[in-house]
């Protein structure tokens, strides 16, 4: 299986890493990982794309081999979204096919809603806008959120091996460890004296506000990419099957689909995600279905 290229992009307070497959003249598309992944994530499904898209896989801030947030600064979900358009001009990238899973594909959402006049095609992969707040939550998780340390105590694990690495992965997330290695192997980095995280510690802190969900329909109205949206049967618990149709029915273009498997379908089922990509990239749209 070919290797990506690696390239940096720098912006003005950041540089950010991307992998890079396919030739340099077919037509982009961008991929966004989930919350504690990384470009690594797309090691499996990217090469069965590259033949006709240029796939590429960016690191977010603070995941993957992508600088970390200056200190004092907090990962927020706009900032993220401002952190791909930044990315995206620094590209030269006019119009774009935009594919996001978990968080990638919250903020790819946000993306297209942000920009609809340069994201062509939007494939999202168990999810679609950011997670919501209902507001029962929402004083005590300001208050934990503030009250929490700009920059974790706790002292980075030092794995002995990678697969000690990918054994914690597994541990943590229940992902199986053929489809963490990509993710983990990624994620590391050689201290000398063993294996650590590259991720920053402060990606595990709380948030202290979210968007209430009418904020985000409001939001998702504003996509008008055709768009594709996947999900894992049986559902994952915090994407339940009623939020997501309520967002998904303000999309105007768009298809539901489900597929057997788990949070990381692309991983776990590669073929099978790609032939679903394939058939939304390259199909017309010329009616609007809803979800069913």
């Amino acid at each position: 299986m070919p290797k990506p290229i690696e390239r940096v992009i720098a912006l003005p307070h950041l540089r950010l890493s991307v992998q890079l497959w396919g030739a340099p003249d077919a037509p982009p598309l961008l991929a966004l990982h989930g919350w504690l992944d990384n470009a690594g994530s797309f090691a499996k499904l990217a090469p069965l794309l590259a033949d006709r898209w240029q796939v590429m896989a960016l690191d977010l801030p603070g995941h993957g081999h992508s600088d970390h947030l200056p200190p004092g600064a907090h990962y927020h979900f706009i900032e993220y979204v401002r952190s791909v358009l930044g990315v995206t001009d620094a590209l030269g990238l006019s119009r774009y096919q935009l594919l996001g899973h978990s968080l990638g594909a919250g903020i790819a959402a946000l993306v297209a809603a942000a920009v609809p006049d340069r994201v062509e095609r939007l494939l999202l992969i168990e999810g679609i806008g950011p997670i919501g707040d209902d507001g029962r939550q929402t004083l005590h998780r300001f208050r934990e959120a503030l009250a929490a340390p700009a920059t974790p105590s706790r002292p980075l694990r030092v794995f002995t091996s990678i697969e000690q690495a990918v054994s914690a992965r597994t541990l943590a997330s229940g992902l199986p460890a053929v489809q963490a290695r990509p993710i983990v192997e990624r994620g590391l980095r050689d201290t000398g004296d063993g294996w650590q995280w590259r991720s920053d510690p402060r990606l595990n802190q709380p948030t202290a506000l979210r968007l209430a969900e009418a904020q985000i329909h409001a939001l998702l109205r504003g996509i008008e990419a055709p768009t594709a949206l996947l999900l894992a049967q049986p559902e994952t618990p915090y994407l339940p099957a009623a939020k997501m149709q309520a967002r998904a029915a303000c999309v105007d273009e768009i298809t539901v689909s489900q597929m057997s498997g788990g949070h990381h379908l692309h991983l776990e089922h590669p073929e099978a995600v790609a032939a679903w990509a394939r058939a939304h990239l390259e199909r017309e749209f010329d009616t609007r279905p809803l979800p069913q």
